[in-house]
């Protein structure tokens, strides 16, 4: 409701009829007058909008709108009827049935029509038994659907729970009223009631117009060019405004819209809305405005987004004779609001206030013409601009009582009527009550969701109005008591042990179980002892060639028994490994070793002739060598926990790779927590198959040797090839092992079955819930194990159960900590995306000679008071959930933008991935042509490639139009990184893929006398030369409207009747087509034939007297 609005509501009824009457004179022959009524009135702008959507979804309920009251007294069930027929006889808008011509709908009102009444009786042994028993009766009625076409527009229930207590429920459909005209029916029931009671004839004023003549003057004075500079405002508003709001969800949109949802009520504090509504006259704004303006701070906070567009409904009683008149008179504004600038909450309510003025003046123009100029994307799933909405309500208060009996309203949140009319719509109620609903569709949100949005929506206006100057970014969304359950869940502190540096950790299990084996490679079996005595001839070697504490050493070996006897004799020279894989191309092995500035390179006899690059010294790693005296001892003055442990180099965005340092206070610190959990003990056999330029290489070469577990170490050949792999897993009987997603893939693929002891670890990149399922009958436990390079492999940790839904990157690792914030740096609350950060002491020292990279990602920590804290930017997308744990839902890069939608590619992924046969999915975004940005979809398949029309249409099912790619490629497998990754960026193009190459620049004409009737049907109605039968119906300019009308002349070409939903789920002219002729085979050659005859039998006039009775009351046309 505007402020206009407000300040009539609060107005005497003289003073209104005062007003009514100066407003009149003023107006002149402005003023709406009662019009003649032709054959076919049409429809208000607000009916024709929902007459659509009960076209588009038949008998929809979302658009019932009832009203239920408890009755406690001696009741009149004869003149309570009486009354509720009243309203009908009184008003045309409850006994007016809507039909149509040639896909046009118009209004036909009934003379006469009975509104449905019906008495019952609720069931119970107890009173509470019985009002229970009533509640679950009304909820039933109000979800009975209307007949928009035959059905008065208003039926009734009494249900009798005592003699002296009766539950009234009235449902009205919303094409007939609004909120302001159930205000004003149940005002003039209880008039009618009373009358009735006392034997009098009720006073009531008399009805000047009814909607009809408001439908007529519409037409009249804003049809054809008059609603033009509206529009024109509108476009101008609204052009380049994001289309959707991509709020945080607990499930995918439905690739249709369902309008199942439920409410819930939050009360607004009593000292709250008082300062509210200090705060809303000191800046002379509504309180409309103001919470409107609170809203959209919300919404801004909880997307990110800094453009936001909420469809605001106003009653559209703009002119004082429409104030008595029952009807539907809401329309919605697209209110647009961008944050550019940073704005104040003051400069964001200023920005609110110019809109919603600004809105009003061009309030005639409904949503549907506005959606129709701007000529936007639609989609069956949402309503573009609007699939969130705020309602401020301060309808009239009733003034009239019933005689003899105590009414008490019941709300609507006890009715529960389950419906949702968009994604989320909040309902502002300032009369006694001070209380927001919420109205959301439960296909998306959880209840717990929106509970926790409502407190977040309450805090912040708490904030905003006892400060408005703070920025909108910093306004608070979280109590304290959310605050500290964040700090519990990150609340992972744990000593570490006494032995700080990876070597004396190694030493120290060397000492309790010396003749383990530690190492087992073929046939070969090296024991702790033997292990330890090699790395310290080998650490003495590197302190000649100068290694000393601190010191980087290029550690260039195969996957063989000298890789581990470097890696260790490295650590116990005090110096840091920098692995080199022999298999990296020698320019980038180059680039490290001079990036890394390591002087010394330890290698092995079979590449020592051939080194990536020159430097001062190669020291020799021999697994075979005699060893003398000082392999009894390590060197003196090893690393500190300060010193660098490693520097691994993963891939930089400049081509470059990038040199992660690790201190050895970092890897002890991962060791110790995932020793525990997932845990390793001694006496296990752990599977080593990584590369060890890949940072998961120090839990299978390192780990096993602080616990006394043992190393079954796999040369390059095995750890490729799926057979060998299996064979060696298989025989091997190992108690753990660790992969990449890709790896499993490959066992599985292979026919491994694993056994029920084995514990899985899958790491490196996201484990797909269906990889997931079919892991979990290969082991005893499965983990999901989650962290970058840059905070020492892993950060979160997680054990996967059976079940639904994505897996989980679990929880924090030991003194570890994570945050998830906004882009703003602000931390979000549960269930809110945002970047994940990670602190505490798994943190890299930095990048190798990069200081300005290292400067950037790794940040100062504004959470925490230790000096000098830092976090890293993952640039993974994350959520906290509610029982603690957290969900990477993907990286923010892969989050893209397309057509004006925001996608997130791995929501697609895991919807493919669901297809039976598809075995893994990669959703990517391709611009291989300027401008021409499309998605594309890679799948693997078990067995037989899959269908690319069964995939898109797998995917049409579940997703919205927009997220479906438009073009696939079967691969028979992804390329992938060194480290076992996807390779995105070596993903094929669709035409290198298949072969295909780009359309035709000819139009393709029709084929088929379906494509051939529809082609000249798209013509007339969207005024066009040509259509190609590819063509998509809304692309070329198509609407509701329009679309309408095309299915009413298929009706009249065809006597084909499709549903309007048939044009969204097949909006391409080929595949209305195929609509068409299958809707056309069902009529059996015989019954066509049998209906022609009784037809052609009739005369005119009789086919007229037939036509005729169907269209009476009660017949369904």
């Amino acid at each position: 409701m505007s402020e206009i609005d407000h300040r009539i509501a609060g107005l005497s009824p003289a003073k209104r009829e005062l007003l009514r009457q100066i407003a009149a004179r003023q107006r002149g022959s402005n003023q709406i007058q009662a019009r003649p009524r032709p054959e076919r009135i049409p429809l208000t702008f607000g009916q024709r909008r929902l007459w659509w959507l009960d076209q588009f979804t038949p008998g929809m309920t979302a658009y019932n709108s009832p009203a239920a009251l408890w009755l406690e007294g001696t009741l009149d069930r004869d003149a309570l009827h009486a009354a509720v027929q009243a309203l009908a006889d009184r008003h045309e808008a409850l006994r007016t049935v809507y039909r149509k011509h040639d896909g046009e709908p118009f209004q036909r009102i009934l003379d006469q029509v009975q509104a449905p009444w019906r008495e019952l009786r609720a069931d119970g042994a107890t009173p509470q038994a019985r009002r229970e028993a009533a509640l679950k009766i009304a909820r039933g009625e109000i979800r009975g659907t209307f007949d928009l076409s035959a059905d008065a527009m208003l039926r009734a229930a009494l249900i009798e729970v005592e003699p002296r207590l009766h539950l009234l429920v009235l449902t009205f459909h919303h094409i007939a009223i609004d909120g302001w005209s159930i205000s004003k029916l149940l005002d003039e029931m209880y008039t009618v009631y009373n009358a009735r009671l006392a034997g009098e004839a009720p006073q009531l004023d008399a009805l000047p117009l009814q909607i009809a003549d408001i439908a007529l003057w519409q037409q009249e004075t804003l049809g054809e060019t008059g609603l033009q500079p509206q529009l024109d405002y509108w476009r101008e508003r609204l052009t380049g405004a994001a289309t959707t709001l991509d709020l945080p969800a607990d499930r995918p949109r439905p690739a249709v819209q369902s309008f199942r949802g439920a409410l819930y009520r939050v009360e607004i504090p009593a000292a709250l809305n008082e300062r509210i509504e200090a705060f809303a006259r000191e800046s002379q704004s509504t309180l409309s405005m103001v919470f409107m303006a609170a809203y959209q701070a919300l919404l801004a906070r909880y997307t990110g987004q800094d453009d936001i567009t909420v469809a605001m409904g106003i009653a559209g009683r703009n002119r004082i004779e429409l104030e008595s008149v029952v009807g539907f008179f809401v329309n919605t504004l697209a209110l647009r609001t961008t944050f550019e600038g940073d704005p104040s909450f003051a400069q964001l309510l200023e920005r609110v206030r110019e809109s919603v003025l600004a809105a009003m003046e061009n309030g005639d123009a409904p949503l549907d013409k506005v959606l129709e100029s701007l000529r936007l994307p639609r989609s069956s799933s949402h309503t573009p601009l609007a699939q969130v909405m705020f309602f401020f309500q301060n309808y009239p208060a009733i003034e009239s009582q019933l005689t003899g009996l105590r009414v008490e309203s019941m709300p609507l949140t006890e009715l529960q009527p389950g419906n949702a009319q968009g994604d989320l719509s909040l309902f502002v109620t300032q009369d006694a009550k001070r209380e927001m609903v919420f109205e959301y569709s439960t296909d998306l949100f959880d209840a717990a969701r929106i509970e926790r949005l409502a407190e977040h929506l309450l805090t912040l206006l708490e904030h905003a109005v006892a400060a408005p100057d703070t920025r909108v970014a910093e306004l608070r969304l979280m109590n304290a008591a959310e605050q500290a359950e964040l700090a519990h869940w990150n609340d992972t502190v744990r000593e570490l042990p006494a032995q700080r540096t990876l070597s004396t950790l190694i030493q120290a299990q060397v000492e309790r179980a010396p003749e383990a084996i530690a190492l087992s490679f073929g046939a070969r079996e090296i024991s702790y002892r033997e292990l330890d005595r090699r790395a310290n001839a080998l650490a003495h070697e590197l302190r000649a060639a100068g290694v000393v504490a601190g010191s980087l050493v290029g550690l260039y070996v195969e996957r063989t028994p000298e890789m581990l006897i470097g890696l260790l004799g490295i650590l116990k020279a005090g110096g840091a490994y920098v692995p080199l894989d022999p298999t990296y191309p020698v320019d980038r092995l180059a680039y490290m070793l001079e990036t890394s500035a390591s002087r010394v390179l330890v290698t092995q006899r079979e590449l020592a002739a051939t080194p990536p690059a020159e430097v001062e010294k190669v020291v020799l790693a021999d697994a075979d060598a005699a060893l003398g005296d000082n392999a009894d001892h390590p060197p003196a003055d090893g690393a500190s926990e300060d010193d660098l442990a490693y520097v691994i180099f993963t891939s930089g965005s400049t081509g470059k790779p990038k040199g992660v340092e690790i201190r050895n206070r970092s890897a002890v610190n991962l060791l110790r927590s995932v020793a525990r959990e997932p845990g390793l003990a001694q006496g296990q056999k752990l599977c080593a198959i990584s590369t060890l330029s890949f940072d998961i290489a120090l839990f299978e070469l390192v780990l096993p040797l602080t616990v006394g577990a043992s190393i079954v170490l796999v040369d390059r050949d095995t750890a490729r090839d799926g057979m060998s792999l299996r064979r060696l897993v298989d025989n091997a009987h190992l108690d753990v092992m660790q992969a990449t997603p890709a790896t499993w893939r490959m066992l599985l693929e292979v026919g491994w079955r694993g056994n029920d002891t084995i514990k899985i670890i899958s790491t490196g990149e996201a484990l797909p819930r269906e990889l997931a399922d079919r892991l979990l009958r290969c082991c005893g436990e499965l983990w999901n194990l989650y962290g970058p390079t840059e905070t020492t492999v892993y950060s979160a940790l997680c054990r996967v159960h059976a079940g639904e839904g994505p897996i989980l990157v679990g929880k924090p690792v030991d003194n570890t900590q994570i945050h998830i914030v906004d882009r703003n740096m602000q931390m979000l609350p549960v269930g809110v995306p945002g970047e994940l950060l990670i602190g505490g002491d798994g943190l890299a020292a930095g990048y190798s000679g990069r200081p300005d990279l290292t400067e950037e990602k790794f940040i100062p920590d504004p959470f925490s008071a230790v000096p000098g804290a830092r976090l890293y930017r993952t640039g993974d997308l994350a959520l906290w959930r509610r029982d603690g744990t957290i969900e990477v839902i993907g990286r923010i890069d892969h989050q893209i933008k397309l057509r004006g939608f925001r996608i997130e590619l791995g929501e697609i992924e895991s919807v493919l991935a669901q297809y039976d046969g598809v075995t893994q999915a990669v959703v990517h975004c391709r611009e291989d042509t300027p401008g021409d940005k499309r998605l594309v979809a890679y799948v693997t398949a078990e067995g037989a490639a899959p269908a690319l029309t069964a995939l898109r249409d797998h995917l049409r099912a579940a997703l919205p139009d927009y997220m479906v790619p438009s073009a696939f490629v079967v691969l028979d497998q992804f390329p992938l990184t060194p480290n076992g990754k996807v390779d995105r960026r070596a993903l094929p193009a669709p035409e290198t893929a298949t072969g295909a190459q780009d359309g035709e620049a000819d139009v393709l004409a029709p084929r088929t006398p379906e494509e051939e009737m529809l082609v000249e049907l798209w013509q007339q109605l969207l005024n066009l030369r040509s259509v190609d039968v590819r063509a998509n119906f809304f692309d070329l300019g198509g609407h509701s409207l329009l679309a309408t009308r095309l299915l009413s002349r298929i009706d009249q070409a065809y006597g084909v009747e499709l549903p309007l939903r048939t044009l969204f789920a097949a909006p391409t002219l080929e595949q209305l087509a195929v609509c068409v002729a299958d809707a056309r085979a069902q009529f059996q050659p015989d019954d066509l034939e049998a209906l022609l005859a009784s037809l052609e039998n009739l005369s005119d006039e009789e086919a007229s007297a037939q036509l005729n009775a169907a269209s009476q009351p009660g017949a369904s046309s």
